[in-house]
């Protein structure tokens, strides 16, 4: 549908997103500095040019802020995912490789996921994308789930979501705990889900 068939978006809902952005844009840039044990939420809402009090209005929590600031983020990489494997769709094997290279060089310069990897565990946002990362697990599966099942719609949705989630777990682990630079990584990680990836898609 033509962008000006579309309806517009409700004020009350624009307003809210841009609000929702501006607090996680602040976070994002106190982040690329320090820790987030040690950076406030009336940091945080002064940053954004609103209250502390409308900042918690909106999160309700701390927690709650930083769960959806770190959903927020794993959404910025999935769109780079996304868009290599559809990029590849006829090399599945290409498509997740490409798909894996993006999120692990993108996480290796992104100054939040740094900061993720350098926290010894009390910086109080590391367990977000590990120890409590379901969300975030959930929601990158189901996303790369659906990409995977429209570009190969001969895979069954059994086989793409145990495919995704085992995709999205090893991606967040060498992501958070590099191992050997990334050229190197891929082909280790193909070797052992391309097996599955061909039985998934009858081929081979």
């Amino acid at each position: 549908m033509p962008a000006r068939d579309r309806a517009p978006r409700p004020f009350a809902v624009a307003a809210r997103e841009l609000l929702r952005d501006t607090l996680f844009d602040a976070a994002r840039d106190a982040l690329a500095r320090r820790p987030w044990a040690e950076i406030t939420m009336g940091e945080i809402a002064a940053a954004a040019g609103v209250s502390r009090q409308t900042l918690y209005k909106e999160f309700g929590s701390r927690d709650a802020f930083a769960q959806a600031f770190v959903v927020r983020e794993g959404l910025r990489f999935l769109d780079a995912v996304e868009e290599a494997v559809r990029a590849h769709l006829d090399d599945p094997h290409a498509a997740l490789a490409a798909a894996l290279g993006v999120f692990l060089k993108a996480a290796a310069e992104d100054p939040v996921v740094r900061t993720l990897i350098h926290d010894d565990g009390t910086g109080g946002m590391l367990p977000l994308v590990t120890t409590q990362g379901a969300p975030v697990v959930a929601l990158a599966s189901a996303r790369l789930t659906d990409v995977m099942r429209d570009g190969w719609p001969e895979a069954s949705r059994e086989d793409a979501e145990v495919l995704a989630e085992s995709l999205v777990r090893l991606a967040i682990s060498y992501a958070m705990l590099p191992k050997d630079p990334v050229e190197e990584t891929i082909p280790s990680v193909m070797a052992l889900v391309g097996p599955f990836v061909d039985r998934a898609l009858r081929r081979g």
